[in-house]
């Protein structure tokens, strides 16, 4: 088992931070904090932010946060890191404090993904309390959802993971896409030291935006209807239709963010028995719904009425 114990936090870059602070409260229901660098810090529990927020020239996702429980796993992880020749930057001062962090190290894997290790997190323990009424996000021990990465160098970026990190292999897919002949793009969905089904999954293609999407829970299908409706009240862009993962048997449903990648929001993830388990290849998606031509289809309808 990893000694990597959860996806603690991601970063994001915005040309407006205003919008990502309308989207953070009125459609995730979370609740927003400016920070001292000008940015935004998104509060979905206990934790001061899960989403960092940085203005910037671009529209993208910058970095993946990962926690270990205790300063011997940070120091551990580090070691593996540095044996495997990977370059590795450790901070413990203006860069830590800003992620709330006692320290903090970062580093690239094989297809320049960057990633941020943190130790000992700071807190002031105040209470979310969602502008929306959204009664609690599925976090703790199990960590703030899943991140979802490109690895065009994909062969690498999975020893990467598996090999230095020790993250495990929950699940399989190659996606084949429509309108294409012998065209297999690997998805590989990976565990680290807890029981949600992937904290991390790795797919074998580019993506503009540096992440492919980030899921966050709630606790019932009724709080995942509220965000269709904020969502929509918004005319934030839909990217896919409700509907539930074969794998991680997530109910669910996608949603663009001001910084170009997804969100996947959804309730009833599989929280699993590692002993247990069995890793399988699947074959399709989802078990009912998901579809994922809705924003091609709304990008289309709002060409058309604008021509």
């Amino acid at each position: 088992m990893s000694l990597i114990s959860a996806l603690a936090y991601v970063v994001a870059e915005t040309t407006d931070i205003a919008r990502w602070k309308t989207y953070a409260e009125g459609v995730l229901g979370m609740m927003t904090a400016p920070t001292l660098e000008g940015g935004l810090h998104v509060k979905m529990d206990e934790r001061q932010f899960r989403f960092l927020v940085q203005p910037g020239a671009h529209d993208r996702y910058v970095a993946s946060g990962w926690e270990t429980r205790t300063q011997a796993d940070f120091e551990a992880v580090l070691a593996a890191l540095r044996a495997a020749g990977v370059a590795v930057e450790l901070d413990d001062g203006a860069l830590a404090r800003g992620r709330c962090a006692r320290q903090l190290a970062t580093f690239a894997d094989p297809s320049g993904n960057r990633h941020e290790l943190v130790w000992g997190f700071k807190s002031d323990f105040i209470r979310f309390a969602s502008p929306a009424g959204v009664p609690r996000f599925v976090t703790g021990d199990i960590g703030m959802g899943h991140t979802v990465l490109p690895a065009p160098d994909f062969e690498a970026t999975v020893r990467f993971f598996r090999e230095v990190l020790g993250f495990g292999l929950s699940d399989i897919y190659n996606f084949e896409p429509p309108g294409t002949t012998g065209v297999v793009l690997p998805i590989h969905f990976l565990h680290c030291g807890n029981g949600r089904h992937h904290s991390l999954a790795l797919a074998g293609f580019p993506a503009q935006s540096g992440c492919v999407h980030v899921m966050v829970e709630v606790d019932d299908v009724a709080e995942v209807g509220r965000a269709i409706d904020r969502m929509q009240a918004h005319q934030a862009l839909q990217t896919a239709t409700l509907g539930q993962h074969t794998n991680d048997r997530m109910i669910s449903f996608y949603m663009r963010t001001p910084s170009g990648f997804d969100i996947e929001f959804g309730c009833g993830g599989a929280v699993v028995d590692w002993a247990e388990h069995v890793v399988h290849e699947f074959t399709r998606v989802s078990l009912w719904g998901h579809d994922f031509s809705v924003s091609q289809k709304a990008l289309l309808d709002k060409d058309a009425a604008q021509a």
